[in-house]
């Protein structure tokens, strides 16, 4: 359910480009010097845009380095170290995915998602005791969530994705609880977790049905038991209009921000990357 939110490679500036690729690379490292080498495996873009964001919010100079690495060794990148908002990124990457592996072993007993579950756990209780609200946030709303899907909930999408976007609020608003603008914080990132919840589920629509499996696409609009291709035809344009509406909230409350800095690179993510996200998805169909 991670990977979605990215910027419109095509219609972004080659120095927003790299500043993006200097926040990837920095929560790279972010994550190596919190948690250790192994959960580097599960970096990804949604947290990258979470470390942006909550950067932006400040006055602080972004510290960079440019050097080779492990991944890299040969082609220097350009990284931002030493910053708070992608530790705290870094944390939210590493609880997330943790979580989410365990959520994954208890829904579908993936042997994938046990071992390396396992081998993720010793990392988790690193660096998180000022966190404990995210942490407990995150293990009730996927219990939650993983107990309507077994039910399998079929009354209304905003309930069941409910439980995601609390989840997804609560991270991006919880590092400015304090400042004036979290209640904007916490509702761009409830309608983005939204927004993830429901592509996330439109790309898994045609896998979910062949193999049986719960999917809220499905059992909310599907009544019917239509197959694939009749039922996504018909239900394209109210997927279309729900992820928008989505985008369209983000957008409002990111409007409402006192942004600093990267603001051109945050436009382009939710005006542009996550319009050209449901086009590849659909296309992919």
């Amino acid at each position: 359910m991670f990977g979605y939110v990215l910027p419109c490679k095509m219609e972004l500036k080659m120095k927003d480009y790299e500043i993006f690729r200097s926040y990837y690379c920095g929560l790279c490292i972010a994550i190596k010097n919190n948690y250790g080498q192994l959960p580097r495996l599960v970096l990804n873009y949604d947290m990258t845009f979470l470390a942006i964001l909550l950067d932006s919010l400040n006055n602080e100079d972004r510290s960079i380095v440019n050097n080779a690495c492990v991944m890299h060794p040969i082609k220097k990148r350009t990284k931002i170290i030493i910053n708070k908002p992608l530790n705290y990124a870094a944390f939210s990457n590493v609880i997330l995915a943790y979580y989410k592996l365990i959520d994954d072993v208890e829904d579908d007993r993936s042997l994938k998602s046990s071992i390396f579950s396992s081998m993720l756990k010793p990392y988790i209780n690193k660096n998180n005791n000022e966190y404990e609200e995210v942490i407990e946030n995150v293990k009730t709303n996927l219990n939650k969530l993983s107990s309507m899907e077994k039910e399998n909930f079929s009354d209304n999408i905003d309930q069941i994705s409910h439980p995601f976007a609390d989840i997804t609020g609560l991270i991006v608003s919880y590092y400015y609880k304090n400042e004036e603008f979290s209640e904007n914080l916490y509702w761009l990132g409830y309608n983005l977790g939204k927004w993830i919840y429901i592509i996330d589920a439109w790309d898994d629509l045609k896998d979910d049905l062949e193999k049986g499996k719960y999917n809220p696409i499905n059992a909310v609009f599907n009544k019917n038991n239509q197959n694939f291709n009749k039922f996504s035809e018909q239900i394209y344009l109210r997927i279309e209009d729900l992820l928008l509406s989505c985008g369209y909230n983000c957008t409002v409350n990111l409007k409402k921000l006192p942004l600093k800095k990267n603001i051109d690179l945050l436009d382009n993510i939710l005006h542009l990357g996550l319009i050209e996200k449901m086009d590849k998805v659909y296309e992919k169909k």
